[in-house]
């Protein structure tokens, strides 16, 4: 890897590798490029503080804990150098009007399952957890109604003292693969197949669906504005650092595309 530097000063080859832990990436390479950029944008606006005489006493956070000084060095630089104005009611209607779909309620499901466990490791046990929720299913088909006391008799999970039964879940509060056998059956439905989860295999049903509503501006204006002013500072954080990078002497890597990733 060639040396990190900004403006002659070098940024050691283990202090990116310890920042690399914290910057998720396909491969090593891609780590190891994501940490020196972002230690190089934290040391570039370090420089900047410095270079402006900023203090750097430390403040504490609104929860309590206390920043570093190089922390309270950055946040200070950033407000004093970036200016962000107040999303209006016109661009916050704007953005909802062009993404209603975001401003809706999710849709609730009432489910009931039977669990048969088994490890994905263990072939042999998936297998048999396998067969025999095609056998509790073949069952249904024909006796519906016995579905809790199957589910009583032969669920692992804590919903089998209810006969199965979930209540209302969300998408997002079961696994995927559940989720995605569950959205795709009507209401009172059997899943025809076992539904196979890292838990084990699955006898589901749905019991009811109640679709998600659209929420009116009223009630997420606060989180339209909210998510534009971060969108904002972003951009402008991006502008700024870019101002920053043409000016400075940046050896060994290259800030496009992170500009807006900073290591506090």
């Amino acid at each position: 890897m060639n040396p990190v530097s900004v403006n002659d000063v070098v940024i050691a080859e283990r202090v990116i590798a310890a920042e690399m832990q914290n910057q998720p990436a396909a491969s090593p390479e891609a780590a190891w490029t994501e940490a020196a950029r972002a230690l190089a944008i934290r040391e570039l606006l370090l420089q900047e503080a410095r270079r402006q005489g900023m203090n750097p006493s430390r403040q504490p956070e609104t929860d309590g804990s206390r920043l570093t000084e190089e922390e309270t060095l950055i946040d200070r630089l950033l407000d004093a150098e970036i200016t962000m104005p107040d999303a209006d009611e016109d661009a916050c209607r704007r953005y909802y009007g062009n993404n209603r779909q975001r401003f809706r309620s999710p849709d609730l499901f009432e489910a009931a399952h039977i669990l048969l466990p088994a490890s994905p490791d263990d072939r042999m046990a998936y297998d048999a957890a396998v067969q025999q929720a095609e056998g509790l299913i073949a069952t249904l088909q024909v006796r519906p109604g016995d579905f809790t006391v199957l589910a009583q008799r032969h669920s692992a999970c804590p919903s089998a003292a209810q006969g199965g039964r979930l209540g209302q879940v969300a998408r997002g509060q079961t696994v995927p693969e559940f989720e995605t056998f569950l959205c795709g059956l009507d209401a009172g439905q059997l899943c025809p197949v076992p539904v196979k989860t890292r838990y084990g295999a699955h006898v589901l049903r749905l019991d009811h669906r109640i679709e998600g509503r659209e929420l009116p501006f009223e009630l997420v204006w606060e989180r339209v504005a909210s998510y534009l002013r971060e969108t904002c500072w972003r951009q402008a954080v991006a502008q700024y650092i870019d101002l920053l990078a043409g000016q400075a002497d940046m050896q060994g890597i290259d800030l496009g595309g992170s500009r807006g990733r900073l290591v506090q």
